[in-house]
């Protein structure tokens, strides 16, 4: 598995795309794949020196899981080298290889999520504030043909994040009742709503990452960013484009892409 790590680690510095693992290793588990992102990520961090700010709950809504074939949702890790700044262009040239956007609630927290027994009122007792985020996702998987290993392994198919600058207490919102719309280049291309999260809210799928997570010993700790799974369809993105998301009663951010 090992060997798997080493050409994700590759194609992600190099914009490559491999053949899907599940092709390669019909018999590779969910617990492989995560073994193989696990070492994925300590390669990030041994030799770019990048440091783990969060963590991301991915293929949470129906829509997505149809798009990509995958009928559960799965987790990554977030670090600093993957944050995009509102007033900066994201280069898909030079740092990206398949992309596609989605509009999600990002959580930040205030205290430790630690396992087991997480739950809704832990979520929002431990959450400073949500704000709207993008996330840019990619897959080194050629062609998106992946199932639910080929993603796993890949970091949830993890590639960039930015977050709003508006700000919003999540104690004050029903999350799952918030709408969300997506525009690209000034035209609505999806619009959703919290409970399309895991077909029940965004509080509910970071409640899933933390008990999820919390198996694998690594607890959502103070200050992280926890992205929660996207409400809409993944958006395929080029060169050019203008995205923007506006979500009821938190706000909006908008990304560009170069």
């Amino acid at each position: 598995m090992q060997t798997f790590a080493d050409e994700l680690y590759h194609a992600l510095r190099h914009q490559e795309m491999l053949d899907p693992l599940t092709s390669r290793a019909p018999d590779i588990t969910i617990e492989d794949a995560y073994a193989i992102s696990s070492s994925l990520l300590q390669k990030r961090i041994e030799l770019d020196g990048e440091k783990v700010i969060g963590k991301k709950i991915g293929v949470t809504s129906k829509a997505v899981q149809n798009m990509l074939g995958v009928g559960q949702p799965d987790f990554g890790y977030l670090t600093d080298a993957m944050v995009v700044d509102e007033s900066e262009s994201l280069s898909l040239t030079t740092k990206m290889i398949q992309p596609r956007a989605e509009g999600e609630i990002a959580f930040v927290l205030k205290h430790d999520l630690i396992y087991p027994g997480v739950t809704a009122s832990d979520v929002l007792r431990a959450t400073d504030f949500v704000v709207p985020c993008f996330e840019i996702v990619d897959s080194r998987i050629r062609d998106w043909k992946i199932k639910i290993q080929d993603t796993v392994a890949d970091n949830a198919s993890c590639g960039y994040f930015l977050l709003g600058s508006q700000a919003a207490d999540p104690r004050k919102l029903d999350l799952s009742t918030v709408g969300m719309v997506v525009e690209l280049n000034g035209r609505v291309v999806s619009t959703g709503a919290g409970a399309a999260a895991l077909g029940s809210s965004p509080i509910s799928c970071v409640v899933w990452l933390a008990n999820t997570l919390g198996k694998f010993g690594v607890p959502l700790k103070a200050g992280e960013v926890i992205l929660s799974g996207s409400l809409v369809p993944l958006q395929p993105v080029k060169a050019g484009d203008y995205m923007s998301v506006s979500i009821g009663g938190i706000g909006r951010t908008a990304v560009r892409f170069s």
